[in-house]
């Protein structure tokens, strides 16, 4: 997106000390050059008409017009900035989750509101942020996927695994929303996203989609026609006993680089089901999943990834297909499709 040159970025924010922190953070990187700054979402939208930002940091609640109404204006296509969320209060979960289903590429949670030196701490992670969203790809279209016909039968899958990240919020909800209600397999979901804002998701998606979609509990059953979610900041596994599948809820391993771990759920269903599980690994940064791939392979489960034109960072299906663990591979409004002819 960038071409060798330095990234562009429009830092808006309603608080002076928290404009001053992000465009400190994000200028000590050589890489990301900070053209503006607004104190709202109206002033935000005449910067990014005038300036052309490569990344936007937004912040969601401010006066005249906050986060939401910004994406909301800004049309899709590869033109528009890449939104990456800055925030603090999980009160606002709801409009995180909504933020980042429309289009979002990333979010960065503050440790606090106050105008003290703690938000220092998140500028690492945030010129991390930064930096990907600059070469992610645009989510192009927001229509609601056509919900596909009602599945007959059973072929032996039992358990889809799903993993994903950057953008991951948006392409889960294309994907779980076009999976019919009498899906005969049950849905575990691992996604990279702070504490605090899966139950909203689960919560959102469950009113969308006709699967039953719940955040994941412990000991909690998952039966077919119903989709769990890894909540921030602990592992989701499975378990099966006695014909019956339950959600294991734990902090363990505490050295994964990631909470929830793909590669932890891919894992446990491999060694649980064997061949009864088909992993889709989705839109991310990184390679979490990669292990857990070839751990399904090795057990004698199926492998798809979500192809390179549709996610908004190519890293994770990447690199499950070239260690050729990949047993196809479909555009995200496809994959659903590709699902159930692999069941």
């Amino acid at each position: 997106m960038t071409g060798g040159r330095r990234i562009r970025a429009l830092v808006v924010d309603d608080s002076a000390f928290a404009r001053k922190v992000v465009r400190e953070g994000l200028s000590r990187s050589g890489q990301i050059e900070v053209v503006g700054i607004a104190r709202d979402g109206l002033e935000a939208l005449e910067q990014i008409a005038e300036l052309k930002p490569d990344v936007v940091t937004l912040d969601l609640v401010m006066p005249n017009l906050d986060g939401l109404g910004v994406l909301r204006a800004l049309p899709p296509g590869p033109d528009t900035p890449r939104i990456v969320l800055v925030t603090i209060s999980d009160s606002h979960s709801d409009l995180v989750v909504e933020a980042l289903r429309l289009g979002a590429v990333d979010l960065v949670h503050k440790p606090t509101a106050l105008a003290t030196d703690r938000l220092y701490d998140v500028s690492d992670e945030l010129v991390a942020k930064v930096l990907a969203a600059a070469s992610a790809h645009p989510r192009l279209a927001r229509e609601a996927p056509a919900r596909l016909p009602a599945v007959r039968g059973q072929r032996g899958v039992r358990l889809i695994v799903i993993g994903t990240s950057t953008g991951g919020p948006q392409a889960l909800t294309r994907l779980l929303t076009a999976l019919p209600a009498d899906l005969p397999a049950a849905v575990a979901v691992a996604l990279h996203i702070p504490a605090g804002y899966t139950e909203a998701l689960s919560e959102r998606l469950n009113r969308e989609a006709a699967l039953t979609i719940v955040e994941a509990s412990p000991n909690a059953v998952l039966a077919p026609g119903m989709a769990a979610i890894a909540r921030g900041g602990l592992h989701l596994r499975v378990d099966e006993a006695g014909g019956e599948l339950r959600m294991r809820v734990s902090p363990e391993p505490q050295g994964a680089p990631f909470c929830p771990s793909v590669d932890v759920l891919f894992q446990s269903a491999a060694q649980q089901l064997g061949s009864g599980v088909l992993a889709v690994v989705m839109t991310g940064m990184g390679n979490d999943g990669l292990a857990g791939a070839r751990a399904i392979r090795a057990a004698g489960g199926q492998v798809l990834t979500e192809a390179e034109a549709s996610c908004v960072v190519y890293g994770m299906p990447r690199a499950v297909k070239e260690a050729g663990l990949s047993d196809g591979e479909a555009e995200l409004d496809g994959l659903a499709a590709a699902i159930l002819a692999h069941l």
